[in-house]
């Protein structure tokens, strides 16, 4: 009998994943039913393309960007460069008005820059869904027959909402560079030993990052989870809740961060610690930070996103709809990522830099 809590917490929790997944669909699974995969890849082929300019000048739209920007992570604030750049090399004429917040913790501060944007009346919004509160006003947005809506940082789509999806949904599927991490860590490990995770918020991108990676690791390894720990992607907590789990149990193989500012919170519990480079911890991402990281050697592992090409396919997409193109613009944009260890090589380094970055490298 004394099994049988742990019995039935297992089964809450393989319950609540499947019961989460069935919410979204994956999207090879959407593409496959909605028959978009040609689409989807001649959409990719033009994102990596140079940018053919418009010949004649639009009328000026307006573009609203709400974005939870205020944090380490340097995705957001290059997402709207590189938006940006791409816009003025496709001759597009745009007004741009933007509001930022910190992840998490300032949900009320976004659904009040929401409420702002949609008086501005905006031709397009584009914001992120991470917490169930933004559903609502998402369903808001998609329901005005004028506002088209970008959802960043989510390339699953709801269920729930059928035909009537969002412009786009663009960012890198969360679950697939997730994925990659944990084979690393399996391949590291021999598949064998404790863990332990540092998830952001309760929230879309904790599941999709963070107990995703947990239920793989789960049925491809004999690795045990032992410690867990919510920390509002928030660099002092992430410290904070590294050494109590240090202090509660520091036989680990390795700690999995959900995000940049948690990787970089880790990285000095464990320097306290004197536990840096033996305890294993990755980034997720492969932003600024964690690159200068990885080269010192502080950070073992992330996986790195090839970030400017998501401002570029909002850009992209944006001068389809504008020149009644819109059928050439697929529901999902997921953009590729590289597995990139501390050993790389700084040739190889710099060549993922320039890729990754072909925008916004000096910004």
């Amino acid at each position: 009998m004394k099994y049988l809590p742990k019995i039935l917490l297992l089964l809450f929790m393989l319950t609540a994943l499947n019961a989460t997944n069935s919410e979204y669909y994956q999207v090879k699974e959407y593409l496959e039913k909605n028959k978009q995969e040609y689409k989807y890849n001649e959409f990719k082929r033009t994102v990596k393309e140079n940018a053919q300019a418009l010949e004649k000048k639009n009328k000026k739209i307006k573009v609203v960007l709400v974005y939870p920007a205020n944090q380490i992570s340097d995705y957001w604030r290059k997402s709207k460069i590189s938006f940006e750049k791409r816009l003025k090399e496709l001759n597009i004429d745009y007004e741009l008005i933007e509001f930022f917040s910190k992840p998490a913790i300032e949900i009320k501060e976004q659904s009040k820059h929401l409420m702002k944007a949609l008086k501005l009346n905006p031709d397009y919004l584009i914001f992120t869904l991470d917490a169930n509160k933004h559903k609502k006003f998402i369903e808001r947005i998609i329901s005005k027959r004028k506002t088209k809506l970008i959802l960043q940082n989510i390339t699953t789509p709801i269920k729930a909402w059928g035909e009537r999806q969002p412009f786009i949904y663009v960012g890198f599927d969360h679950y697939k560079g997730s994925k990659l991490l944990a084979d690393y860590y399996i391949k590291q490990t021999n598949g064998k030993g404790n863990y332990a995770v540092l998830y952001g918020s309760k929230g879309y991108v904790s599941f999709m990052r963070g107990n995703k990676f947990v239920d793989y690791i789960r049925k491809n390894s004999e690795l045990k989870v032992i410690h867990e720990y919510y920390t509002d992607v928030n660099k002092e907590k992430a410290k904070n809740a590294t050494l109590d789990l240090l202090n509660r149990d520091s036989n680990i193989k390795f700690i999995y961060a959900c995000t940049t500012d948690i990787a970089m919170g880790a990285i000095e519990a464990l320097k306290e610690k004197n536990l840096l480079g033996k305890i294993k911890v990755n980034g997720w991402g492969g932003g600024f930070k964690e690159l200068e990281a990885i080269e010192k050697g502080e950070l073992d592992i992330t996986v790195m996103r090839m970030n400017d090409d998501n401002g570029v396919a909002m850009a992209e997409a944006i001068k389809f709809d504008i020149s009644n193109q819109s059928y050439k613009v697929p529901t999902i944009y997921s953009g590729e990522f590289a597995l990139v260890d501390k050993n790389i090589d700084k040739t190889e380094l710099e060549n993922l830099r320039n890729i990754a970055f072909r925008y916004t490298k000096d910004d």
